[in-house]
């Protein structure tokens, strides 16, 4: 069990010099919290037992782990006398599918306990995560605060792979939707609507939380490290503004694809009318033709004209036949024609 959820708990003693000092264990961990610098706890896909022990010695709430494990909450921020929890969303969009991760913090005056739920690219994630500590250590010694702030902004900043990646995609639809209507799938649409209003609500939730944490409701959070906080509040107010655009072009989206199947069936059912119309007038030509070549061919033209003469009687029925085509012919066409010339009046007259 514990292999397949891939638990690994990482812990490190941190001090005002120097790099991350590794821990093997939570006991060790929390024996140097009352030293100089703080300890910073990272767990992976924790169940509530490895969490427990952190409790008692770090004063965390038990709903707030509960809040850990349950991975169906929205991002949020909770004050505690020793410590303020924060629940943050990571993204990830892969192979067309939008993936939505937890992570939790707790924040203390001398720890950070971060929790992650990372279910897809877990060694790019933690590859990444560490060399963004590492690039940025200056920071991190000064307190647990500055590495939250390290920590949130590399999970902003895979947010915006992620919402780049959804732009693409309206891109292709679109682009598709232009060029050939007919391999539009409407489905493409509804699929990008629901990752966009998952991540709207994810990133109300967000910003809401860096507002609280920008005006200091935490007295975890120095007054020199809320100038890193507001930059990644300017994030996600971006990537909010963002997604609400990217929202009315699904709007567009569609009303352009059902524009262009419009268009499309009217371009249909005028070719079919031209060809009824075209049969329609051969049928009104040859119906008379019909007529009397059937009369002619009971022989009652030659009992009209004489036996003796049907040499002479049915050249001139052939050519009375080839008149009278002529003639239907030319009458449709000047019906035709005031027909349109009624049409074009109407519309003038509007």
């Amino acid at each position: 069990m514990n292999q397949e959820r891939k638990f690994h708990p990482r812990f490190f003693h941190i001090v005002h010099a120097g790099k991350l000092k590794p821990l093997e264990s939570i006991a060790e961990a929390i024996s140097v919290l009352n030293g100089a610098g703080y300890v910073w706890f990272d767990f992976l896909d924790p169940l509530r037992e490895d969490l427990e022990p952190l409790i008692e010695p770090l004063s965390l709430h038990p709903l707030a782990i509960d809040d850990c494990i349950d991975e169906e909450q929205v991002p949020k921020i909770d004050d505690f006398p020793t410590n303020t929890f924060i629940l943050f969303n990571s993204y990830d969009y892969i192979d067309n599918i939008l993936v939505i991760d937890e992570i939790d913090f707790f924040l203390g005056k001398n720890f950070l306990v971060s929790v992650h739920h990372c279910h897809t690219g877990i060694k790019d994630f933690f590859g990444k995560l560490d060399e963004s500590v590492a690039r940025d250590i200056g920071n991190v010694r000064k307190g647990p605060d500055f590495l939250l702030h390290v920590i949130l902004d590399y999970v902003v900043d895979r947010k915006f792979k992620a919402i780049e990646a959804l732009q693409e995609e309206l891109d292709n639809a679109e682009e598709i939707i232009l060029k050939t209507p007919t391999l539009f799938k409407p489905e493409t649409v509804l699929h990008l609507r629901k990752s966009l209003l998952t991540l709207r609500k994810s990133l109300f939730h967000e910003r809401e939380v860096m507002v609280r944490v920008c005006r200091r409701d935490s007295p975890f959070i120095t007054e020199k490290s809320i100038y890193h906080y507001r930059d990644i509040y300017d994030h996600l107010a971006k990537f909010f503004e963002a997604i609400e655009i990217y929202r009315e072009m699904i709007t567009s989206l569609m009303e352009m694809y059902l524009s262009m199947l419009n268009n499309r069936m009217t371009q249909v059912a005028n070719r079919t009318n031209q060809v009824v119309r075209r049969l329609t007038l051969i049928n009104t030509i040859f119906m008379p033709l019909t007529l009397l070549a059937g009369i002619g061919g009971m022989s009652e033209w030659s009992m009209m004209t004489g036996p003796e003469n049907w040499s002479i009687a049915y050249p001139l029925f052939l050519v009375l036949m080839v008149v009278l085509g002529v003639v239907n012919y030319f009458a449709l066409k000047v019906l035709e024609a005031k027909d349109r010339r009624d049409a074009d009046s109407e519309l003038e007259e509007k």
